[in-house]
């Protein structure tokens, strides 16, 4: 009698224990749901993550993104310089908040913006530059801040992916003036659902409470308009559980992607830059002939996903012919990532059979040529 199939091993696992659902349910008893002690505790507490700047917890990470750009005063008639190959909140924000997304070019190697592409498109316009963090590869910020400077321009760091990334000892989320976090359920830490904006001035601070709030800090005492974009107390208590476990879990991401690192063959594995701390939300190959590749992986029993399919710049809302702006986007390494890249399980659910039947799977990719 034959053994039973191997379980599959999915793409992504969203951890939810006994210790997510207890914090939960306290917060569900105590009777403050919403906006309370739980969100302040959460905000002081992911703090440390990004070099003790102040935090504001939203419902969010596209609200983060939203709410950074209108309390920095970007809006109507600006531009934004952003990368395509990015999931479309980087460039929904941008729009959302009245300005224009420009969009440039990756570095093939970290898939994160080129400091290079970023200076070319700088016009009289710019007002900000938001670099995504992909996968959890920091971008290059040293000269992303260095290019903001020479221009007076602001930077926003799209973090969405690098909960506890760095570089050169600085940490993903204090290198611009403000920078914003997701904590969906598939990130390498979650609240269910919500985000984090970080920034290291006090007033921004204050404008991004206001306009998460209605506009007040005090009840009725409405400042500006805002929206309704608060992080209740579940989620907040649930992110403060998972913010606990991140250390671990980075560390077990890092080492399941040098085990792969070191054993796959025939793909190319993903580079990390000199200084760089990858906390590889994805672990990200690139792939001649993709979908293949992901019926072969499907068929041995490991999930893979491809992020991101179309580049932001092919997307309808950002093509369409009838748009305020409609520029011929030249991006070929943005191209090129999109047709070839394919991530595979990297999360920190996996054990070591796992990965050995991940990387059985993918070696066997290049004998099937």
């Amino acid at each position: 009698m034959s053994g039973a199939e191997p379980a599959f091993v999915p793409a992504a696992r969203p951890v939810i224990g006994d210790d997510e659902i207890d914090a939960a349910v306290r917060v569900l008893r105590s009777g403050s749901v919403v906006q309370g002690p739980e969100v302040a505790a959460f905000e002081q507490e992911f703090s440390a993550l990004v070099a003790d700047r102040h935090c504001v917890a939203v419902n969010s990470g596209t609200s983060a993104l939203h709410l950074a750009l209108l309390a920095l005063g970007i809006g109507s008639g600006d531009e934004v310089i952003v990368p395509s190959f990015s999931f479309a909140a980087t460039a929904n924000a941008v729009r959302l908040v009245g300005a224009e997304p420009v969009f440039v070019d990756i570095d093939p190697d970290s898939f994160c913006v080129d400091p290079a592409a970023v200076e070319a498109a700088v016009t009289a316009r710019t007002a900000a530059i938001m670099p995504v963090h992909l996968y959890g590869h920091p971008a290059a910020m040293d000269e992303i801040v260095a290019i903001a400077a020479k221009h007076g321009l602001a930077v926003v760091e799209d973090a969405a992916q690098a909960h506890d990334a760095a570089l050169n000892g600085t940490p993903v989320g204090a290198f611009g003036a403000a920078a914003c976090f997701s904590f969906y359920p598939t990130k390498n830490m979650h609240a269910l659902e919500g985000g984090m904006v970080s920034t290291p001035d006090a007033e921004t601070a204050r404008t991004l409470r206001l306009l998460r709030n209605q506009g007040m800090e005090q009840r009725y005492a409405n400042e500006i308009v805002g929206a309704n974009m608060r992080l209740t107390d579940v989620a907040a208590a649930i992110g403060r559980v998972q913010l606990g476990k991140l250390a671990a879990w980075t560390e077990q991401r890092r080492a399941n992607a040098a085990f792969l690192d070191a054993n796959l063959t025939g793909v190319v594995v993903p580079p990390v830059a000199e200084g760089a701390r990858h906390v590889y939300h994805q672990y990200t190959i690139r792939v001649a002939d993709r979908d293949a590749a992901q019926k072969a992986l499907a068929e041995r029993g490991i999930g893979s996903g491809v992020y991101y399919p179309t580049p932001i710049h092919r997307l309808k809302p950002f093509w369409e012919p009838d748009q305020k702006i409609n520029r011929q986007w030249d991006l070929p390494e943005t191209e090129k990532a999109a047709a070839e890249v394919l991530s595979l399980p990297v999360h920190p659910s996996l054990s070591q059979d796992d990965l050995e039947r991940i990387v059985t799977a993918v070696n066997a990719l290049g004998e099937q040529r």
